[in-house]
């Protein structure tokens, strides 16, 4: 459609398909924009060849919601021009595929070109619509349509995309040439200053935020409508997608981080077998064991405490010691993560303020120990208390969470977690608050998909807005809603009891 935004007819390449699309986006672009009530003189005065009065049907029911498809539509094009980029000033250019082998070319373009042919295909089914009429009727049909047919690309490009960094990365470490020419090619006018990686991860940004699109499409089509029922059955597959993404590259990552931190283990007596299929790392850090006589004289000695190193995995705790070199850790002791229990020693006044007591019912000795611990802050504690012990999270929460006036943030600057326990945020993101601290950290579960994790309070802002806060909820509530409702059809189509599944409240659950 729109590859370039300054021509009149717009060509899509195909070695099968040739077609133009004879309006200005510029015109779409102020035809949407403008307020309701002026949205068809705009229209009139940019397209001559529309002389019928169309103001009566942008008010109609089936004009809802022409703002966000033609969002959708638009935002498919330039996403398509910035593949277009990748393509001929990397991926064609002589300049990188003379300094490459052909292995190293594939690990570093992997299938973008299969990535090039979905987004093709998909664009030009889009320009087909807008042909049939510039009041879109529908683009949900089109996208759930080739989610379930082309999309597929996009799961083995994202899984693949960690071995792509890395690859690049090394690439850059070992081929000089390739490294001039590649910074070369990164500081031309063309790029607008990206990065090579920042076009790598455009498939991946891509399927995010087209379901985050037909998301926004399905909150003002009419209820009941097929165009709501489109725009779920678009929205289901591409969550679908995206869940099989982010659940490929953590399965992936996480047998990595497995397999490296088992080299750095050294087991005192009882071995314990890390590596496994249905384990992953939760959190690990460094924590002050308490130990000795306690008394407010010697709370401030030095001697009371001794660092410690723990492991935490879904199912496991490893309580070890770090080496004097730094770079293996000697296990302690270990427990089943079932089998921990945890108690805030912050009311036992302000030397324990960041203490907590760490109980193993049953340790690798079949014992029960336990273990008073110190972190260097509120927050850090409350971590890892949340963390250890999960079921507890339940007694730091009041049943206002699932009120529609509960706390609610807006995302204000995008954030990447940093550790297992954390949770990336973008922006506009909406989450709930479910704990915070003094020291500047949020729990909250963002709305769109109930991921819960911790963030910097600096990276949000509060929704003031009690009409709002009420607003998300019910938006949030009406996607679900309609959900189960399209999955309990298809299961009575089948002769099936559909699953039943609970209304959107945010509670806690075992991560």
């Amino acid at each position: 459609i729109i590859r370039a935004f300054n021509p009149s007819k717009v060509h899509t390449h195909s070695s099968e398909h040739t077609h133009t699309v004879n309006t200005h986006p510029e015109q779409w672009a102020a035809i949407y924009a403008a307020a309701p009530g002026e949205q068809l003189g705009v229209q009139c005065r940019a397209q001559g060849h529309l002389n019928h009065d169309i103001a009566g049907l942008r008010r109609e029911p089936t004009t809802l919601g022409l703002g966000a498809m033609f969002e959708l539509v638009t935002s498919e094009a330039s996403y398509y021009k910035s593949l277009e980029l990748l393509e001929t000033h990397f991926l064609r250019n002589p300049l990188l595929v003379n300094t490459l082998s052909q292995s190293d070319m594939h690990f570093l373009f992997s299938n973008i070109e299969d990535i090039m042919k979905a987004s093709e295909r998909f664009l030009m089914d889009l320009e087909h619509r807008i042909e049939e009429s510039i009041l879109i009727s529908d683009v949900c049909d089109i996208v759930q349509t080739h989610a379930v047919n082309h999309f597929q690309v996009f799961i083995s490009y994202v899984i693949n995309q960690a071995y792509q960094e890395k690859n690049y990365r090394r690439i850059l470490q070992e081929n000089a040439l390739f490294r001039e020419n590649m910074s070369m090619l990164e500081n031309q006018p063309k790029v607008k200053g990206l990065s090579f990686t920042s076009f790598l991860i455009l498939p991946f940004q891509r399927i995010t935020r087209l379901k985050l699109l037909v998301q926004n499409i399905l909150k003002k089509v009419e209820e009941n409508s097929e165009r709501e029922k489109t725009a779920i059955s678009a929205h289901q597959e591409l969550e679908r997608i995206v869940k099989e993404c982010n659940e490929g590259v953590r399965k992936m990552s996480r047998t990595e981080e497995l397999i490296s931190i088992e080299k750095t283990l050294e087991f005192k007596s009882k071995s314990v077998p890390v590596i496994s299929h249905s384990r992953w790392l939760l959190k690990k850090g460094e924590v002050q064991q308490m130990s000795g006589p306690k008394s407010t004289r010697t709370m401030r000695s030095r001697k009371l405490y001794h660092p410690i190193y723990l492991f935490l995995f879904n199912n496991l705790l490893l309580i070890t010691k770090r080496s004097s070199s730094g770079e293996k850790f000697q296990v302690l002791d270990s427990c089943s993560r079932s089998m921990l229990r945890t108690e805030d020693l912050e009311d036992q006044g302000q030397m324990l303020a960041c203490a907590f007591v760490l109980k193993l019912l049953e340790n690798q000795e079949d014992r029960e120990v336990s273990y008073m611990l110190k972190t260097e802050s509120i927050s850090d504690k409350l971590r890892w208390i949340y963390a250890l012990t999960p079921n507890r999270r339940t007694r730091f929460l009041s049943t206002s969470t699932s009120q529609p006036d509960s706390a609610q943030v807006q995302c204000i600057q995008s954030y990447s977690s940093q550790e297992p326990d954390e949770l990336s945020v973008e922006m506009a993101d909406v989450l709930h608050i479910l704990e915070c601290t003094d020291d500047g950290w949020m729990l909250g579960e963002r709305l769109h998909d109930g991921e819960r994790g911790w963030f910097p309070t600096r990276v949000v802002e509060k929704i003031m807005s009690a009409e709002v806060r009420a607003q998300n909820l019910k938006e949030c509530q009406r996607i679900q809603q309609a959900q189960e409702g399209a999955q309990g059809a298809r299961a009575a189509s089948r002769g099936r009891r559909p699953a039943k599944s609970p209304q959107y409240t945010p509670t806690w659950t075992d991560l």
